[in-house]
């Protein structure tokens, strides 16, 4: 399966969801991005793309804002493959706390 991470600017949530559930070894292919172009190309970061939702079987955005960002630029063509696990953007890349809570978010919706 493919699974999309989504976050702000794909520096601390999404990039952490990334790189946890890569180095756990499953069969899922994971990518991550970040739904601001101002901050991803502030930070070099990877900026989503129609085709990266294309590519997703399953899409996790961290806040309601990311839905709507989706749901502004593409309409409902996503809806259905779209879940907001709801973590906030206080944490930094691979926080203790952050891994703890996807862990605990995820782990039940990709394994």
């Amino acid at each position: 399966m493919n699974i999309l991470f989504l976050c702000t600017a794909n520096i601390n949530r999404s990039k952490s969801a990334e790189v946890l559930f890569t180095n756990i070894g499953d069969n899922n292919t994971y990518k991550s991005a970040g739904l601001s172009a101002k901050y991803t190309a502030m930070n070099d970061s990877q900026l989503c793309t129609e085709e990266l939702l294309e590519w997703a079987d399953k899409v996790f955005v961290f806040e309601k804002m990311h839905l709507d960002r989706i749901i502004e630029y593409t309409g409902d063509k996503f809806l259905r493959k779209i879940s907001n696990i709801d973590i906030e953007d206080r944490y930094q890349f691979m926080d203790q706390e952050l891994v703890r809570l996807l862990k605990l978010k995820l782990l039940p919706l990709v394994l």
